[in-house]
């Protein structure tokens, strides 16, 4: 049922924004401009709005981001509950489960972060 909704919802999405691309596309590009300026990516001058900006809202985009909606239903986490095992991606490049990494009865810790 939740997969079922967010394909429903996520196609919708993706039917209204093709529409006001296709009908507003200088608004459109504008508005997804200012939600690159929110993750950082506009910054990067190699990575011109010509290169992605017409991927949005494509048959593509639509399935990229089902995928991960749905893949994002198995690793919800709530207060109070178990974590879920959730795969990893090592400094390796190597992908493990959460869960892999518990020794014993020590607390396990995650640190995130970024290489550009």
């Amino acid at each position: 049922l939740q997969k079922t909704l967010i394909l429903l919802h996520v196609t919708a999405c993706v039917v209204v924004g093709k529409t006001l691309m296709i009908l507003f596309p200088n608004a459109m590009k504008r508005y997804i401009l200012k939600q690159g300026e929110k993750s950082r990516m506009n910054e990067n001058p190699k990575f011109s709005y010509e290169n992605w900006g017409p991927t949005f809202f494509s048959f593509k985009y639509l399935l990229f981001v089902l995928k991960v909606k749905w893949k994002r239903l198995e690793d919800e986490a709530y207060e109070g509950h178990p974590a879920p095992n959730t795969p990893v991606v090592t400094s390796n490049g190597e992908v493990r489960h959460l869960f892999d990494f518990l020794q014993d009865n020590r607390p396990l810790i995650l640190n995130f972060g970024s290489c550009t």
